[in-house]
């Protein structure tokens, strides 16, 4: 079968990422951060957090929309993070 019509395998959330863009001092940033530990204890998925006040380009490219979750290096959400639906992309 050609490579073009294999089916790519689901990723488990333990082989997913979550990444929280933040900065210190930044409430919506920490209430983001509760529900991205809490959904990923229960999944399994990895989670890190990096502060756009050390990256001048994640500052260039978040500042307006922080906290931003990116699931595997995607945009997934930002300003709020939904419980629900960041357990439902881990799982799918």
């Amino acid at each position: 079968m050609s490579p073009l019509f294999r089916r790519t395998e689901k990723k488990q959330p333990a082989d997913r990422l979550v990444t929280l863009i933040g900065k210190p001092g930044c409430h919506l940033c920490d209430t983001a951060q509760e529900v991205i530990e809490k959904v990923c204890v229960e999944t399994g998925a990895a989670w890190e957090k990096k502060d756009i006040t050390q990256d001048e380009e994640l500052h260039r490219k978040y500042w307006e929309q922080i906290p931003v979750v990116l699931i595997d290096g995607a945009q997934h959400d930002f300003w709020r993070v939904n419980e629900d639906r960041l357990r439902r992309a881990l799982t799918a």
